[in-house]
């Protein structure tokens, strides 16, 4: 038996804000975007293409609304995972992403902590 996680639903405010944010700022790749009906939309987001994880983005409505930014109670919520940690740092900059923790040295690797556009803290890590 093979199990695995394949993707979470990541509340948003908006499909098109938070589509730009992911593809713009983070480089991540659009996979699907789906009309479902008037008001809901399928959104896949990826770190890659080929990524085994990816990221469904789910408009939040009614009770859901509080919860976007905070799904995790203010904690990091989210693992990017890096094999070029300095460049992935300078895009962050340049993109103007808020950095929450400056780099700094692990015992398992470089690691920062980032927010997204709603405010989840993200660690970005590159390991040893």
């Amino acid at each position: 038996m093979n199990n695995y996680i394949a993707q979470i639903s990541l509340l948003v405010n908006d499909y098109d804000e938070a589509i730009a944010f992911y593809t713009q700022k983070l480089g991540f790749v659009l996979l699907e975007d789906t009309k479902l009906c008037d008001t809901k939309r399928w959104v896949l987001v990826a770190p890659a293409a080929d990524s085994q994880f990816r990221l469904l983005l789910a408009k939040a409505v009614d009770n859901q609304i509080s919860a976007v930014g905070n799904q995790s109670g203010g904690r990091v919520f989210l693992f990017l995972f890096t094999d070029n940690f300095e460049e992935m740092y300078q895009l962050l900059l340049e993109q103007k992403v808020t950095i929450v923790r400056n780099p700094e040295e692990q015992a398992y690797g470089k690691v920062l902590v980032f927010e997204d556009l709603y405010g989840n803290l993200w660690d970005l890590i590159e390991k040893k």
